[in-house]
């Protein structure tokens, strides 16, 4: 299922709506026992499977993961790699946010040699701060842009007012967001401006943090303290009925899951992070699961309630 996706107002395209999350490529300060070597083997295996969005971020183990990708690119066309990343947290201030132009200027250049290329064809002030108009934040990135050291303007984090904010002289190509199946405020919130605006939108957690890959149970409930006992309970038994969708395609909940928001227009790239080549593997066999238009509709009225 390659549909060529174009990136907000920007002349950044996507072959296709899959890319890779890569917070477990040399995340160390977010994940307990991650090994190099496996970051390594995981955007390999991406760039080997016709993924060809790599979406990183400085914060990623404070540069490593942007470390890692660059070394990997140097063995693969450039042109057909779309890198997106984002920065906003200031070593210098303790990783305090800051959009100051100033700020951002000097990440762009600084995540420029780590990922050992001359241009980023998407970065993402990675959260808003407190202080920094986002327009004057948004038009810094715009002189980069205009510069070609990167090609499209993004902003993750961002309340809806916030991306008004930023887009107030039509600037802003994409936002990425806390999207999922349980997670869902922001389709009444920003979905209905991004999309009179052009503005591309990313889910980030789109498996809920492992929620959604069915492999808990109905006592695993704990793990998961922001829901209560009764929407866990729903959203386990809703995940049953996926797994009959799913038995139906040969295919897992995940691929199924991730299947579901690749078939959303509302989506333009779904972004699943990895730890293994293995996992890059399964969530790639999601491009095959094509759900029915009944299928899909089904699995958007079991998780209908989030």
């Amino acid at each position: 299922m390659a549909n060529e996706i174009k990136i907000g107002k920007s002349d950044v395209t996507v072959p296709n709506t899959l890319g890779l999350g890569t917070n477990k490529v040399g995340g160390h300060n977010l994940f307990g026992d991650l090994k190099d070597e496996n970051g390594y083997a995981v955007v390999k295996e991406a760039l080997n499977s016709g993924i060809s969005l790599l979406d990183t971020a400085f914060a990623y183990g404070n540069g490593r993961s942007e470390e890692i990708i660059g070394d990997v690119i140097q063995d693969y066309d450039r042109s057909k790699i779309v890198l997106a990343t984002k920065a906003a947290h200031d070593p210098s201030k303790n990783g305090e946010f800051n959009n100051s132009p100033k700020f951002l200027k000097q990440s762009v250049d600084d995540a420029l040699k780590r990922l050992k290329t001359d241009y980023i064809d998407i970065f993402y002030i990675h959260f808003p701060d407190k202080d920094t108009p986002k327009a004057e934040a948004v038009g810094a990135l715009n002189e980069l842009k205009e510069a070609g050291k990167i090609r499209a303007i993004g902003v993750s984090n961002f309340s809806p007012d916030q991306i008004k904010e930023a887009n107030a002289d039509g600037l802003v190509d994409i936002a990425e967001d806390n999207y999922s199946l349980v997670h869902r405020g922001v389709e009444q919130t920003e979905f209905p401006y991004l999309q009179e605006n052009n503005i591309s939108f990313v889910p980030y957690f789109p498996l809920a943090a492992g929620l959604l890959t069915g492999k808990y149970g109905p006592n695993d409930g704990s793990k998961f303290d922001q829901y209560s006992a009764e929407q866990y309970q729903t959203i386990i038994s809703a995940l049953d009925k996926v797994r009959e969708i799913a038995n139906g395609h040969d295919a897992t909940i995940t691929q199924t899951i991730i299947a579901w928001y690749l078939q959303d227009p509302a989506i333009s790239v779904v972004i699943p992070g990895a730890r293994t080549a293995d996992q890059v593997k399964s969530n790639v066999a999601a491009l095959d699961v094509n759900l029915s238009q009944s299928e899909f509709d089904q699995i958007d009225q079991l998780f209908k309630g989030f």
